[in-house]
């Protein structure tokens, strides 16, 4: 079924296609029977945020909140830790990395959102597992993109384009844009995101 999501042409499937993991990430796969996918989880065609909600989500029952781009969840009986795909926030608990600014405040309001109603995953082909087995995905709660919303509210980067073309890489950078050009949060400090992450430690 073809629909528009924020302008750009995007086909989705009612149930997964085969996934490679790109030559940069360990080798996993995802097998189709492993996951239970629930189809059409609201009307169809439903837009937020300017995003038609896709066909085809995983439901999780979330476990606990890492930070700003990471949560562990129960999926299909199993423990998982998911990697928000497409973003990058600043950090506050990896141990060769100082507390950066921001750090804390991303995972508070990544925490709020994914604590506010029911908790859905949607995955990329060719994008499932990264180097540390973490699974990657769209993360949604009532159908509505926590990726965007953390884009949107000045919390995260686009980052990690790594094995493209990806679904919702447009509409995550016009997200990025407004945020960038309203200074909100992260890009409210001089030279603090880059290319390569953020730059600068808490006091």
């Amino acid at each position: 079924m073809r629909k528009r999501m924020g302008g750009v042409a995007v086909i989705t499937a009612v149930t997964f296609l085969a996934f490679y993991p790109f030559p940069a990430l360990k080798e996993q796969t995802v097998k189709e029977s492993s996951l239970q996918v629930m189809e059409n989880p609201v009307s169809d065609g439903l837009k937020v945020k300017g995003f038609v909600l896709p066909d085809a989500q995983v439901p999780v029952t979330l476990v606990d909140t890492i930070d700003g781009d990471t949560i562990k969840v129960w999926v299909n009986g199993k423990l998982e830790t998911v990697r928000y795909l497409l973003i990058d926030t600043p950090e506050s608990k990896n141990p060769n990395i100082c507390v950066q600014p921001y750090a804390r405040e991303a995972s508070r309001r990544n925490s709020e959102l994914v604590k506010s109603g029911k908790l859905t995953l949607e995955f990329e082909q060719g994008n499932i597992n990264d180097s540390y087995g973490r699974l990657l995905a769209y993360v949604y709660v009532d159908g509505e993109s926590v990726q965007g919303t953390l884009l949107e509210e000045g919390y995260a980067r686009v980052a990690y384009i790594m094995n493209p073309p990806y679904k919702y890489l447009e509409p995550f950078r016009e997200e990025e844009h407004h945020a960038k050009r309203g200074k909100i949060n992260i890009w409210s400090r001089l030279n603090f995101v880059t290319n390569w992450g953020f730059n600068g430690c808490l006091n």
